[in-house]
């Protein structure tokens, strides 16, 4: 059986991608359920512990171009064993901290190893699959970061029970993923054709073009949507509207995630009947009528409906973006092209809470999903436009 012929979920690269994935959402998610824990374990401040989130995104931001441009001159795999190894050991020794300075300093080395991977993981699948098959590729490896997004807090809040520190101890996994992935990845090769100039014109080029320019604008607004309306706000209305205790809210967003990945597990079967653009016009329809109603409903049980909607939109929306946008980049220059989409997704993630922070402040929750709602109408109007433009350049 040739390459082409096997299944894509049978393939030991989309194994290793997997592994990268889980890593990369691991060190937000897992220790999230911990932090009153840790500051309390610390003496730490109430305002003061999320800095251990803040001190992590940061390297993400300033690094991720500068990674993305070593990993296209000099390889995929010279920056994702090193990234991998440098994310794993010091996630470990994070458990082994006796203040919250040296845990804070600790963060930061981690978040500098979790640059990357964000990016390599969707780059790997672009370098490694073709045609539909990088779509169910794209789709599966959306599933598997839903189903960590949905795992980890549980997994991390219990460890959490036990002592402060368990919680750190799961990023050492990143390292067996580092040791297979040095043996057992795929080598891409990589072309040297362009200097340095030519590279960054390349790229220049590429980007403002309308159709990329609209692509990072849905990325945008979908994690503005997902980190400000839905993860941020829709759990204090289920607290203050609805009285729910918090494991019941995770109950409802993890059931949320579990639809994403059953979703986005059937992106390639989607893609053979329809076109990616309209299904990312479908999940930005889908996020208007969701945010619109949350505001009238009043019956706790009425919630399941736009929330289960809600991951639907996701695993259409999500990995239908990621393949677009992977398959605007040439392999000369695809690791920097898709950094530049990571630190879209990170801008995306502080902005929206702080926003929507000062929206909840003068106007109350139900401020926040109208303003939430505007912004996924903003992304029905590009995502149509986008599918307009499509239509007519075939015609």
């Amino acid at each position: 059986m040739t390459e082409q012929e096997q299944p894509v979920l049978k393939d030991k690269n989309l194994h290793i991608i997997f592994g990268i994935t889980l890593s990369a959402v691991m060190g937000v998610s897992s220790i999230a359920p911990a932090l009153p824990v840790i500051a309390r374990a610390l003496d730490v401040s109430t305002d003061q512990i999320g800095l251990l989130i803040t001190v992590f995104a940061l390297p993400g931001i300033l690094l991720t171009p500068f990674l993305g441009v070593l990993a296209d001159r000099f390889g995929r795999k010279r920056i994702l064993i090193p990234s991998l190894l440098i994310y794993g050991v010091t996630g470990v020794m994070c458990a082994f901290t006796t203040s919250f300075t040296q845990l804070l300093w600790l963060r930061f080395l981690q978040g500098a190893g979790s640059a990357a991977l964000g990016t390599l993981n969707v780059t790997l699948i672009g370098d490694l699959f073709q045609g539909n098959r990088r779509a169910t590729a794209m789709g599966y490896n959306g599933s598997v970061l839903s189903v960590g997004t949905a795992a980890y807090p549980a997994i991390g809040g219990v460890l959490a029970a036990f002592a402060w520190n368990y919680p750190f101890f799961l990023s050492g996994l990143a390292v067996p993923v580092a040791i297979y992935a040095m043996v057992f990845l795929d080598p891409v090769p990589i072309s040297m054709n362009l200097n340095i100039g030519e590279y960054f014109q390349q790229i220049k080029d590429r980007i403002f073009t309308k159709q990329v320019i609209s692509l990072f604008a849905c990325v945008f607004l979908t994690f503005v949507i997902l980190y400000g309306g839905y993860l941020t706000f829709l759990p204090i209305l289920l607290d203050e509207d609805f009285g729910q205790s918090s494991a019941v809210i995770g109950l409802m967003l993890s059931g949320s995630s579990l639809i994403t990945a059953i979703t986005s597990s059937r992106l390639g079967i989607l893609t053979r009947r329809f076109a990616e653009l309209k299904l990312i016009l479908t999940g930005s329809i889908l996020y208007l009528f969701i945010f619109l109603s949350f505001p009238l409903i009043d019956n706790i049980w009425y919630m399941i409906l736009p929330i289960s909607l809600f991951g639907v939109a996701q695993g259409i929306n999500i990995p239908s973006l990621l393949n677009l946008l992977t398959g605007k980049a040439p392999s000369d220059f695809r690791a920097a092209f898709l950094a530049i989409n990571w630190v879209v997704i990170r801008f995306a993630q502080t902005v929206a809470p702080f926003f929507l922070g000062i929206v909840y402040l003068y106007v109350g929750i139900d401020g926040t999903f109208y303003v939430t709602a505007g912004s996924a109408l903003l992304f029905v109007m590009i995502a149509f436009l986008a599918v307009r433009r499509k239509e007519m350049s075939i015609r």
